[in-house]
């Protein structure tokens, strides 16, 4: 196997594992019951976020002056950070870890694209349109699935409440990966975009978790889950992910990571002890779909516009 072969097959490695430290985030947090969504939240990112910061803080020295340039672009990215995770874990409290993370992660991908198609022109295919209609079409089931009390974690009350949380977790996950990219297409190293994007997000955390925070001490095994949540999914799941893009295609990473909902569904239904009912089931099968089309219709955007450049080179090359 030669060298390329095998930096290829590491890259799938690493952003798989990545998936699947990602995966254990809900089930993890449903071992300290007694500490709030908002508190789990804010010691995972919060936590991790930081530990980004100082690994990246060289790179982030050396881009100071770009990243004060795109300051708005930063402090945006740094608001979906510090947002996401205090939505992202409240969806899960309220509705259950597999309604939670299937429409936080299946929403995630629609409203990325919607970003793109109103900030960056963005060309919705059929393909696109397709997927997202399976996307709301699985939600819907899964919200439906919900309404026969088979879910023990959530309750039928906290189910529109957290499948909203989860939808506002989606947005902030997709407007800071925006901001990231935008920072790092502005000639800003893509550790330092992200390091300075963690890290300040980490920082707006840091009060939040020092108000909501005391629960996390109350217990050994509170800390443990803190620590766990912001050392294993947080800091090395992202230098996993990162070190998988390194080596493989964004489109091909961004299909692997469809692993993340079916760990997370797995977990809650061995461990937790969920239960979805055939609808539910058929529901998260839906939005992996739309994922999956998602994917590929991003795939086929990025390669008929490198067909278009390429040609519009050669054209400029004729005499």
């Amino acid at each position: 196997m030669n060298q390329r072969a095998s930096d290829h097959l590491l890259g799938i490695a690493a952003v798989l594992v990545a998936a699947i430290l990602w995966g254990t985030t809900g089930t993890a947090a449903t071992f300290a019951p007694g500490v709030s969504a908002v508190a789990i939240g804010a010691v995972a990112m919060g936590g991790g976020g930081l530990m980004q910061a100082a690994l990246s803080a060289g790179r982030i020295y050396r881009h100071a002056e770009l990243l004060r340039a795109q300051w708005q672009y930063l402090l945006l990215g740094a608001l979906g950070v510090a947002i996401y995770p205090l939505a992202f874990y409240a969806s899960m409290r309220l509705a259950g870890v597999t309604i939670g993370t299937v429409v936080s992660i299946g929403s995630a991908p629609l409203l990325s694209a919607l970003i793109e198609y109103h900030l960056d022109g963005l060309r919705l295919t059929r393909r696109w349109i397709t997927g997202a209609g399976l996307g709301l079409a699985g939600m819907a089931l899964l919200c439906l699935a919900e309404g026969s009390g088979h879910v023990p974690t959530g309750t039928e009350s906290g189910v529109i409440p957290g499948v909203l949380l989860g939808l506002l977790a989606g947005l902030t996950y997709a407007l800071y990966s925006w901001t990231a990219r935008h920072l790092m297409q502005r000639g800003i190293a893509s550790r330092a975009a992200m390091g300075a994007t963690f890290g300040l997000g980490g920082l707006m955390l840091m009060p939040v978790l020092l108000i909501t925070g005391a629960p996390l001490l109350a217990s050994w095994g509170n800390a443990a889950v803190g620590l766990y949540m912001a050392l294993v999914p947080m800091f090395l799941g992202y230098l996993c992910f990162g070190h998988g893009l390194a080596r493989i295609a964004a489109s091909t990473a961004t299909t692997i990571t469809l692993f993340e909902p079916v760990v997370a569904a797995g977990l809650a239904v061995v461990i937790v002890g969920e239960r979805l009912p055939l609808m539910g089931w058929a529901g998260i099968g839906l939005i992996l779909a739309c994922l999956v089309l998602i994917s590929a219709s991003a795939r086929a955007n990025k390669q008929e516009k490198s067909l278009s450049t390429s040609g519009s080179d050669v054209e400029s090359s004729r005499p």
